[in-house]
């Protein structure tokens, strides 16, 4: 599983990475009140785009960027969780930093629901400062960076 590519999602990826997000962020409907963000991204969209990668083989795990031009925005990360404990996300944690560094972005940025507790205790952990808790809209967010330079 440590050695398992992550590559950049093709067309024939979209009903996986639906299937990989749902399952990854289903839980949080009922504590967070309502259906999660990624879940209603156009992931169809995302892929043409060139935002998602994914890891596995099937896909367990998948990372949503995007590159701004002074930073590289984490939009999503989701892994399934029957892949859950694996590593699956310390690699695609590991993946976003080399991708911001070799687009030569200074920092890579996300936010997570105040009300997914268990991001918030994962985040610090891989070199991401807190930056501030702020509402947009129907969500309450906590906005993390992490400086690569």
């Amino acid at each position: 599983m440590a050695d398992e590519e992550i590559r950049p999602a093709e067309a024939a990826d979209v009903p996986v990475v639906a299937d990989v997000i749902d399952a990854a962020f289903h839980p949080y409907i009922e504590r967070i009140g309502r259906v999660p963000q990624p879940m209603l991204e156009d992931h169809a969209a995302n892929v043409t785009a060139g935002k998602v990668f994914v890891t596995g083989d099937p896909v367990t795990g998948l990372v949503v960027v995007e590159a701004f031009e002074d930073h590289l925005f984490l939009d999503t990360i989701a892994v399934h969780p029957t892949a859950h404990g694996r590593g699956v996300g310390r690699r695609l944690l590991r993946f976003v930093d080399a991708h911001a560094r070799a687009l030569s972005q200074p920092e890579v940025r996300l936010y997570t629901n105040a009300l997914m507790w268990e991001n918030q205790k994962i985040y610090p952990k891989y070199g991401y400062e807190l930056v501030e808790r702020r509402v947009d809209g129907p969500y309450d967010r906590v906005h993390y960076r992490k400086r690569l330079l």
